[in-house]
């Protein structure tokens, strides 16, 4: 029931956000009481930490397995991208922006409310991901796809900020498109700048 729990509430908190978030609303959603959801996890604040602790987590381990794989870098960016598509797509399946659909962008919008653990990973969410970026630009340098001379901290910069601006991006363009040009754009001045035709 715990986990049946867990992903009723991630649900819920990317769609209505922290201050919209009830109890009742996950008790009716898997036919259950309060008092249950209550029993599992004491108070709302519990519940909540641990859902966006969890998710951060989950989101950061998915995101290391492409940084630290094989893979090119275009095709790291890809993956990135592919992503974010993915769970784009699950709470906007028609392909049209009608719902939130990042955890992470949403609960950023109400950091002042959600309890310490929870802004704690969301404050290190980004820096974890620059080091995997850097991370995964120092092993392209190596494998002669870029050259030794990129900027690395300015390009995981533009990579975490489009990460951390996905949510709003796909809200203000009305579908995933222009968060894919961003990401798509992105590899190509990376390639055209530093890439082995350059050198």
């Amino acid at each position: 029931m715990r986990g049946a729990i867990k992903t009723v509430a991630t649900e819920l908190l990317i769609r209505n956000g922290y201050q919209g978030f009830r109890f009742r609303d996950v008790a009716e959603l898997l036919n259950t009481t309060r008092a249950n959801v209550h029993y599992y996890y004491g108070n709302k604040l519990n519940l909540c930490e641990e859902v966006i602790v969890d998710y951060v987590l989950q989101t950061l381990a998915t995101l290391e397995t492409n940084w630290t794989g094989e893979k090119s870098f275009a095709e790291k960016i890809d993956g990135m991208m592919e992503s974010n598509r993915q769970r784009y797509l699950r709470y906007n399946p028609t392909g049209e922006t009608a719902y939130p659909w990042s955890l992470i962008s949403r609960m950023r919008l109400e950091r002042d409310v959600i309890g310490p653990k929870g802004r704690e990973v969301l404050a290190d969410f980004g820096n974890s991901l620059e080091n995997l970026v850097i991370a995964g630009i120092d092993q392209a340098v190596v494998k002669g796809e870029l050259s030794n001379d990129i900027p690395r901290s300015d390009v995981a910069l533009q990579l975490v900020a489009i990460a951390n601006s996905a949510g709003p991006i796909t809200q203000d363009g009305g579908s995933f498109d222009r968060l894919e040009q961003l990401y798509r754009s992105l590899t190509r001045i990376v390639h055209h700048a530093y890439g082995p035709a350059r050198h």
